[in-house]
């Protein structure tokens, strides 16, 4: 269920911002008018996901989204004017009325409308009965830096936690930016966090979630203990620890500093690329296809390749696990750092790196993003590398044992940093962002 309308809201009254209606009326006007209307990009394009809307849809199904998303039947190219008006209305209804109308108005009419036509589960009155559910942040330290990050559904904050836990026990700033070394250490770590994850994490609403034992420092040093620094080791071999509990590519981020010190990290996602690839008639945006996030079939992968237990497995009203990792880090008590990414199971990953490569390797924010990066989540027993790397990295890490993949990556990450009186802007090359200041 989307939930940003009422989390915005609540945002809203309780820091006294503006009216949403002041906030929305550039992006309305952007949406509605020719002169205002958006350039379109090179992702927007039959190679970038719009190819969804035949492949995996009846006609049926995408015909609203093929009259939104096509121009006259043929794929965009980049720098067409894309012009939305029905976006501008729905987004004008809610800058008049509130996240009341996207859960109870006109907007909720016409989604829950959507949804039977297409034989969906959700209906009005789920609309109308969708609370907020506000958690509290996880907080760690790493080197003297303290990292304030996402809990709930999210399997991304703990997952960063233990990995920066892990790392920091074996100095890993000595290894060396992009060392075969330091991608050993990345990949064994990760291999074991995302095992951990396979079994503990799900909606805290439904299971609990065990966040003193994943981050115990003694469940942490057993993880680096376990860890080979010369030989991988194989997936098969690398269990989810054991503790006594009870049972309770579509995704955008952006970050926003002020003056003040005042920081946001926000990530939300349609999940694949185009979600759903259907679009709710008269509404002008896509639908989601989150459900593939839980656990269908607990112990089988879903489309990333993710092994999920029962702690996510599908049940009414409840979140599923995502790898959110929006992700505020101070230095000394100030903001220092905002980070994070789309991207699905990498975004953990990525995140982590991004991390990495300021308070180990002393990157600036566009050089920390832009640097190649690795990916391993357990199963499938793979480490995943973007192009990059020198061939003599590559073939230590095969000599190490490691199952090596080529794969390009589709993250989208930005970061902001703060530091020495400068606010620096990270922006990455990969997808397509902006960095912006006033």
């Amino acid at each position: 269920m989307e939930g940003r309308g009422g989390a915005w809201q609540r945002e809203r009254l309780r820091n006294r911002a503006p009216e949403v209606r002041d906030q929305a009326v550039g992006r309305i006007a952007s949406a509605r008018d020719q002169a205002g209307g958006g350039r379109t990009s090179p992702f927007l394009h039959a190679g970038n996901g719009v190819s969804r809307f035949s492949e995996f849809r009846t006609a049926g199904e995408v015909r609203e989204s093929k009259q939104v998303f096509l121009n006259n039947g043929r794929y965009y190219e980049p720098g067409d004017l894309l012009v939305q008006k029905e976006l501008a209305q729905t987004l004008a209804r809610i800058a008049r009325d509130g996240s009341k109308d996207f859960y109870e108005g006109e907007t909720a009419h016409r989604l829950a409308d959507a949804m039977a036509s297409h034989g969906g589960l959700i209906t009005l009155a789920d609309l109308k009965a969708f609370n907020v559910s506000e958690r509290p942040t996880l907080l760690g330290r790493y080197k003297g830096y303290e990292i304030v990050t996402a809990s709930g559904s999210s399997s991304g904050g703990v997952g960063l936690l233990q990995l920066l836990g892990i790392l920091e026990g074996i100095d890993y700033s000595k290894t060396g930016a992009g060392s075969a070394a330091s991608l050993h250490y990345l990949a064994e770590a990760m291999r074991r966090c995302f095992a951990d994850r396979s079994e503990y994490i799900g909606d805290p609403d439904f299971f609990h979630v065990p966040y003193d034992s994943l981050l115990d420092p003694k469940h942490i040093a057993n993880l680096r203990a376990s860890i080979d620094p010369d030989h991988a080791t194989p997936s098969d071999q690398v269990r989810p620890a054991k503790f006594a509990i009870r049972e309770g590519g579509d995704t955008t981020h952006f970050a926003v500093a002020d003056a003040a010190g005042n920081a946001v990290a926000v990530t939300v996602t349609l999940n694949s690329q185009y979600g759903s690839a259907v679009t709710a008639p008269g509404l002008g945006f896509l639908l989601n296809d989150n459900m593939d996030n839980f656990a269908a079939n607990p112990g089988k992968t879903n489309q990333y390749g993710l092994v999920q237990g029962e702690a996510n497995a599908i049940q009414p009203h409840k979140r599923p696990v995502a790898s959110m990792t929006p992700t505020i880090v101070l230095k000394d008590g100030r903001l220092f750092m905002i980070v994070g990414t789309p991207g699905g199971p990498t975004i953990l990953n990525s995140v982590l790196q991004a991390l990495l490569h300021v308070v180990d390797f002393h990157m600036n924010a566009q050089d920390a993003v832009a640097a190649p990066r690795i990916h391993h989540q357990w199963y499938p027993d793979k480490l995943f590398l973007e192009p990059g790397f020198s061939p003599d990295t590559i073939a230590l890490l095969k000599a190490r044992g490691h199952n090596i993949e080529m794969k390009g990556s589709n993250n989208d990450m930005n970061m902001v940093l703060m530091e020495g009186g400068w606010i620096q802007a990270g922006v990455d090359p990969r997808r397509e962002g902006k960095a912006a200041g006033y």
